[in-house]
């Protein structure tokens, strides 16, 4: 697991870049200019997050910005900066790996697609779900969408999330649809789905509850009888999901969809397969 082993005032040649451990996204130049001038009038406030893989061998996890500001100061200033400040962490690559996106996570302007790919070599690494969700701050559902929908997720789609053109419920629709196509009709579905966006809008279901709540107690006791510690781990949303299908007035294919995950055996497939006829935009959760 992750440890921090010490604080060190170490030669600034001996940090390298992991092949392996990137910043996510492309260096921001006007942010490393700020940090740059920052750093020539203020010192390194904070130091570098390094991993130490063996005795010697330093890879920086956390502040790539800093480092390159670093280096365009020593270009500048021969002689600068030869000594820097660092945190030296140990551990194994992919919790050096997740440690890299969950510093990267703390911005403000982090993405979902931010997480895809560490998310996946995680998972092939042989983490648990729990493990992971807990390590990132997120819940198992949470996670385990990234898993259905990642890996085969159309590039333009990705492209189009990546860039904010469409959110990640609406994404998730999408994926839901082309993955419902029948056999060998998926890449027209998706052609159609991926050219017009807007006309996949996640819709309230008026005229058919599919959940009441006598049903969902009969099913809540029935699992209570046959595993009373049975857990169930559930965040905010997936609570509020709940009680809009439980309502049934308002509720959409997402929030069906959320129910269905978060709580196995709550809903049947033909109650979360149902389409009513008549539907108006969301107002709550929408895309």
């Amino acid at each position: 697991m992750l440890t921090t082993k010490r604080y060190e005032y170490m030669s600034f040649e001996k940090v390298r870049i992991h092949p392996l451990i990137s910043n996510h996204r492309p260096l921001h130049p006007d942010k490393v200019a700020h940090l740059e001038r920052d750093i020539l009038e203020n010192g390194l406030l904070e130091p570098l997050i390094v991993w130490e893989r063996s005795d010697g061998e330093y890879y920086v996890v956390g502040g790539f910005h800093r480092l390159a500001a670093i280096e365009a100061i020593r270009a500048r200033h021969p002689g600068y900066f030869d000594q820097i400040d660092v945190r030296v962490v140990s551990g194994e690559l992919d919790e050096m790996r997740a440690v890299n996106l969950k510093l990267n996570a703390d911005r403000l302007d982090t993405k979902i697609t931010d997480y895809f790919e560490t998310v996946l070599y995680l998972s092939n690494a042989n983490w648990s779900k729990e493990r992971i969700a807990g390590f990132l701050d997120k819940s198992v559902t949470w996670l385990e969408e990234i898993l259905r929908f990642a890996p085969g997720m159309d590039t333009r789609l990705r492209t189009m999330l990546e860039a904010g053109k469409v959110s990640w419920n609406k994404a998730k629709a999408i994926c839901r649809q082309i993955l419902a196509a029948p056999p060998g009709k998926e890449r027209d579905v998706a052609d159609k789905l991926i050219e017009h966006p807007e006309k996949n809008k996640d819709r309230i279901r008026r005229n058919k509850r599919p959940l009441s709540p006598q049903k969902a107690i009969k099913r809540l006791s029935e699992a209570f009888k046959q595993n009373s510690k049975r857990p169930y781990r559930v965040d905010l949303e997936e609570l509020l999901c709940l009680f809009m299908v439980l309502w049934g007035k308002e509720y959409t294919e997402s929030h069906v969809e959320r129910v269905r995950r978060a709580f196995p055996g709550l809903m049947d497939e033909e109650s979360a397969r149902d389409s009513p006829t008549r539907f108006r935009r969301a107002s709550l959760l929408s895309p």
